[in-house]
């Protein structure tokens, strides 16, 4: 269900490209090539943090990860998957969900402000999506 006046942050408009919607939240594509990185956003107006929720909808929230993680890790082969929610800088609810790998341009840190982002090349952005709204498809 989307909120009438639900919309996106700019700062994750202007970062990312757009991936799937899911029944609760708008699945992004961080642009930064070093990593494959997505974000969840839950379609609600004014949510801030995860407790803003009702409890359905945190129930519904922690699916979407699962589903959206389960993807991930499919599609982009990992290490370790980092999922958060921090907020700090974009108050706009919305959690990260990042494939790392040993060795990648931040290990064993953490991805925030570690040098500059990569941007995606058109084909490589275009095989990432693919890929991913192809694994987003079956995991439902």
């Amino acid at each position: 269900m989307r909120t009438i006046d639900f919309a996106l942050d700019p700062r994750l408009q202007a970062d990312t490209h757009p991936v799937a919607s899911l029944p609760l939240c708008d699945v992004l594509l961080m642009n930064d090539a070093r990593y494959a990185w997505l974000i969840l956003v839950p379609r609600r107006t004014g949510a801030v943090e995860i407790v803003d929720l009702p409890t359905a909808a945190q129930q519904e929230l922690w699916q979407e990860v699962n589903q959206v993680a389960t993807a991930l890790r499919e599609s982009a082969p990992c290490d370790k998957l980092n999922i958060g929610a921090l907020g700090n800088i974009v108050r706009q609810l919305h959690v990260h969900v990042i494939a790392r790998k040993e060795g990648d341009a931040a290990w064993p840190g953490p991805v925030w402000g570690h040098g500059r982002a990569e941007p995606y090349q058109e084909a490589a952005l275009q095989a990432r999506v693919d890929a991913l709204r192809g694994k987003l498809a079956s995991t439902h």
